[in-house]
């Protein structure tokens, strides 16, 4: 573990320009981020500072504030590559390239370090702990090179994906803090609700997609946006030179699609409108002002944000459908709903993934119908069984298993999103599709802004007269059949 120290110098005036140090008693349990940055196109770079206003929602005194730094996964060095070889050159579509975070200054603590299991956690040490119920207040200073890469962060073929790109408080348990280290395969991001105040600089010829709405203005010839998000548990953004919108609505809800190449954007719009509005009735209201849809280039399908969503630009007419229909259901289940992504990736893609199913069975004029959907994902998990059967003499089939358990992206596609299909399905067989949608209009509305263990969501079923503890344990332990 290599770990970067840094006393603070000039830490009295760094305070002062700042204001408190301490909030005193939290007024509320979320995290309030106020970020200022700007983009510079001709080094790849985005400048910004950050103020955090932290409450300390756990039980224990905190004797240093820790925050994930996801944009040094891109690092040169890294222990964990940002993609897998499979798609590595998918990804670095100009050859190798890095990015990283590098802090430049704070305030509000004594000083910091860089460091964790692969310098992915920035620890801010306090001046004293900060005891339960009260709040901090630091500020950080830091620029993010950018990897000329097709990601979730990066500088990409045809445009500039801004996701991961701030320091962001590590999850805060009871106890203490949870670290999580970057995963090429699925999404090791687990975060609490927070509120959020961005102002963005870029160059005036960039259009700026986000999931809520931008007050823009234009400052020296540079374009301005100011971005409100509460409630929230991340924000992104994408912007380009190239981007083209088209606008709808989802009953009242207003819905946005930004894009790049896409033939026929009218009739992306629509599916993004109609699984917005399946989604709503089915599992419950939809909770942000707005939805926004941004065709982007991205090496995997597709990706999630609350009230924001990022579709690869080199999908075929064929599949941005299912795309489209599966990071609209995050929505529910990873935006609404949290869960550990990181221990438990099946929670919020198995259901993403089945709650695809049910929207195509209820939209026939798309051609998918349930039967062949739940068929598909039975067909590619047997054969993945097969293959690493015969590779391995058995296949791990356990689900609940951290991401760094996976030997590589056809391993964790299986399980997480293949065998969660075939869970819930085989549920709805045992207690019907009116106990199934009533679990999981419970599960919606019970943890709802907040992190949701797989008891929780079993616990669902059971408060809605479908006994299946029984029927979980044994596809989460790896010891059914199929």
């Amino acid at each position: 573990m290599r770990k970067i120290i840094c006393a603070v110098l000039g830490s009295a005036v760094l305070l002062s320009a700042l204001g408190l140090t301490s909030c005193g008693k939290a007024k509320t349990d979320r995290c309030r981020y106020t970020i200022t940055a700007e983009y510079a196109e001709e080094t790849k770079t985005l400048a910004a500072s950050m103020t955090a206003k932290i409450p300390n929602t756990s039980s224990v005194a905190l004797p240093a504030l820790k925050f994930q730094l996801w944009a040094n996964a891109f690092r040169r060095g890294a222990k964990t590559p940002p993609v897998s070889e499979l798609f590595r050159r998918a990804a670095f579509y100009a050859g190798e390239s890095y990015g990283e975070t590098e802090i430049k200054g704070i305030a509000g603590a004594e000083s910091f370090a860089v460091g964790g299991e692969d310098d992915n956690i920035l620890t801010l040490t306090l001046a004293s702990p900060l005891p339960p119920g009260e709040c901090a207040e630091v500020r950080i200073d830091f620029e993010v090179e950018l990897a000329s890469v097709n990601h979730r962060l990066g500088v990409a073929q045809n445009a500039v994906n801004l996701a991961g790109f701030y320091p962001v408080l590590c999850y805060l348990a009871a106890d203490g803090f949870r670290e999580y280290a970057f995963s090429p395969y699925g999404d090791p991001f687990v975060s609490g609700l927070a509120d959020y105040d961005v102002t963005l600089t870029l160059p005036a010829s960039y259009v700026l997609a986000a999931g809520f709405a931008a007050e823009e203005s234009e400052q020296d010839g540079k374009r301005v946006s100011h971005v409100r998000a509460e409630g929230v548990r991340d924000v992104a953004f994408c912007f380009s030179k190239d981007f083209r919108l088209t606008e709808g609505e989802a009953g009242d809800t207003p819905v946005r699609y930004y894009s790049l190449k896409d033939s026929a954007p009218e009739k992306t719009l629509a599916t993004i409108a109609e699984s917005l509005s399946y989604y709503a009735d089915a599992f419950g209201a939809y909770a942000y002002p707005a939805y926004t849809v941004v065709e982007t280039d991205l090496v995997f399908g597709g990706m999630e944000y609350p009230a924001f969503s990022m579709i690869s630009a080199s999908l075929s007419d064929a599949e941005v459908p299912a795309v489209v229909a599966h990071e609209t259901a995050h929505q529910w289940w990873y935006s609404m709903v949290g869960s550990d992504q990181y221990a438990s990736a099946w929670q919020d893609e198995g259901l993403a993934e089945y709650a695809s199913a049910l929207f195509f069975e209820n939209h026939p004029e798309y051609g998918v119908s349930y039967s062949d959907f739940v068929a598909s994902s039975e067909s590619a998990y047997r054969a993945f069984f097969s293959v690493y059967s015969q590779l391995h003499g058995e296949a791990d089939t356990v689900m609940d298993r951290p991401l760094s358990s996976f030997t590589g992206d056809y391993e964790y596609r299986s399980i997480a999103y293949d065998k969660g299909v075939i869970l819930f399905d085989r549920i709805r067989d045992v207690v019907g599709e009116k106990k199934l949608l009533s679990a999981l209009k419970r599960y919606k509305s019970a943890y709802e802004g907040k992190i949701a263990s797989p008891a929780d969501l079993i616990a669902c079923f059971t408060r809605s007269g479908a006994n299946v503890k029984g029927l979980f344990d044994s596809f989460l332990q790896g010891k059914c059949v199929i």
